[in-house]
């Protein structure tokens, strides 16, 4: 479902990937761990195109995203479940607005809408709060709002980049939780996070990135800071 091969991705003056190999399969579950400026960030933004790698080939529900055209991007991200630390809320919209809001983009009917976002509202536990404002939620509630929106589509791939980096640890279990919820339905999840108790606790893949490389790739593993766990 995902799949690096060779990657590289140079900054001015710096690398911040380097030879890149990884595959992530349909409905797998993976945490991508490591310390600060060890390339998550820039691996999640390849796979969603806001970045092009330098050289290798990146590729998602087997489209190389590499070929896509600059009309084609936005498509991409449709078809893709996209989570945020900063949640990402339309402030002045409810919450069934913020969740609706991609398929009214698509043209979607709206008996159709209302039913797929109260789907997605009961997936995360919300669906009594489709007329909040998200100044009226917690943090947690709205880190599960922008859940809902991300499935909402029914996307085979689920990307989220540092989801409880704004959370306290009770939320941001429930958060994780949530997540291995929707893995369990076939979704492949891969998650960007440096909350190292969370990863601990679950016992899911663990890739480990350092300055721009793969080091470890682990099956119900740890979030070690070094490879050798020390």
């Amino acid at each position: 479902m995902i799949r690096l091969q060779n990657v590289c991705k140079n900054y001015v003056g710096r690398p911040a990937l380097l030879n890149v190999n990884l595959h992530v399969a349909m409905g797998d579950f993976a945490f991508l761990v490591g310390p600060s400026g060890a390339g998550k960030s820039t691996l999640m933004r390849l796979l969603y195109r806001e970045e092009v790698p330098s050289s290798g080939n990146v590729l998602v529900g087997g489209v190389n995203l590499n070929r896509l055209q600059g009309r084609q991007i936005p498509l991409l991200r449709r078809r893709l479940g996209i989570i945020f630390q900063d949640y990402r809320l339309l402030p002045n919209q409810t919450v069934f607005a913020n969740v609706a809001y991609i398929l009214r983009a698509l043209g979607i009917d709206e008996k159709d809408v209302r039913r797929r976002v109260e789907s997605a509202l009961c997936v995360v536990n919300l669906e009594n709060k489709e007329t909040a404002y998200p100044s009226e939620l917690s943090g947690g509630e709205q880190q599960r709002v922008g859940i809902a929106r991300a499935i909402v589509n029914g996307p085979p791939v689920l990307l989220a980049d540092e989801p409880t980096g704004n959370l306290d640890p009770a939320t941001s279990l429930e958060i994780m939780q949530l997540l291995e919820r929707i893995s369990e339905r076939g979704t492949t999840v891969l998650i960007s996070t440096h909350d190292q108790p969370i990863v601990n606790m679950m016992r899911k893949r663990v890739i480990s990135l350092k300055q721009g490389e793969i080091v470890s790739d682990v099956d119900s593993g740890l979030y070690e800071l070094e490879p050798n766990g020390q």
